[in-house]
């Protein structure tokens, strides 16, 4: 089902932390919430899941406005982690499905497939303030999970994870997609909300600058990010008509173009006297795109 949250605005005495936020959120869909610290995002994950009380807008679930979500249908993984250090990994994952409603027949099967997608089959046994900090984070996202919910909330999920249970991360959300799950998560991480994500909202002190899809916000900027690769020198790059700035790693340039017309005299240029290894014209990354929308502008 969808969740959509129409102009939430959560008040604090005289501090307002999410101003008039407008989103949706389908079912078998990602959605990002991307914003600096104290953006809003996890007082907005707070009042959708009633941890706090919104000072006005509405939230709906399928379309019916609800006071209340059912707890058992949501997983929540919070920013701030939080298990009991003397309980063993298997027992903790069971406990927590047991209050989601869940039997524990049915948990044992769940439990031991993501024990193992997650590579701690030798760990199953182990006290939980053993664990790395990467493998406590793994249990956690387990525990948020196991009950297979409809809602699924994760809040910096991607902290303190290395590059290879990042992946297995990914991978893992991108399964409750195909489940049919409604997830939204956080992140810092440009790249993974890139890659993951269907549709985003980027906050800036409680406000929305953007929510939709990544291709449509990708668009606004047109395609001005340039990369050669050839005989050039970087002052003679710059010069060249629209180049806003080239940066230069190895043997390949980066040229940001003030228009993605300016592509085509670049190009002429460039080939005028024949064969070069490489022209690609592309679209800002989102990293690129939230600087300019939240930063100081440059990229």
């Amino acid at each position: 089902m969808t969740l959509t949250v129409e102009q939430l605005t959560k008040k604090f005495d005289h501090f307002t932390a999410v101003d008039h936020l407008s989103l949706e959120a389908e079912s078998g869909k990602i959605f990002g919430l991307i914003g600096q610290n104290g953006a809003g995002k996890t007082t907005t994950f707070r009042m959708i899941l009633k941890l706090l009380v919104p000072t006005d807008g509405v939230i709906k679930w399928g379309g019916e406005t609800v006071n209340t979500l059912d707890r058992d249908m949501i997983g929540y993984l919070p920013e701030e982690r939080g298990m009991y250090p003397k309980m063993a990994v298997e027992d903790q994952i069971i406990f927590f499905g047991r209050l989601r409603g869940k039997n524990k027949r049915d948990l044992k099967k769940e439990a031991d497939y993501w024990i193992e997608r997650f590579g701690l089959s030798d760990k199953r046994r182990a006290l939980t303030e053993t664990l790395s900090k990467g493998n406590q984070q793994k249990v956690q996202l387990i525990v948020s999970m196991i009950h297979q919910p409809s809602l699924l909330i994760l809040d910096e999920p991607f902290s303190g994870l290395d590059p290879v249970n990042a992946e297995l991360l990914k991978k893992a959300i991108l399964e409750l997609k195909e489940r049919g799950a409604t997830i939204i998560f956080s992140s810092h991480r440009m790249d993974h909300v890139e890659e993951l994500c269907d549709h985003l909202c980027l906050l800036q002190k409680g406000k929305s600058l953007f929510s939709g899809a990544i291709h449509e916000l990708k668009s606004q900027f047109g395609k001005i990010n340039l990369t050669l690769r050839g005989p050039f020198m970087e002052a003679q790059l710059a010069k060249m008509p629209g180049v806003l700035s080239v940066s230069c790693q190895n043997d390949t340039f980066r040229l940001l173009l003030s228009n993605e017309q300016d592509a085509k005299t670049i190009f002429n240029e460039v080939t005028k006297n024949g064969f070069i290894e490489r022209f690609s014209l592309d679209y800002l990354s989102l990293e690129d795109i939230f600087k300019r929308k939240v930063g100081d502008g440059n990229v």
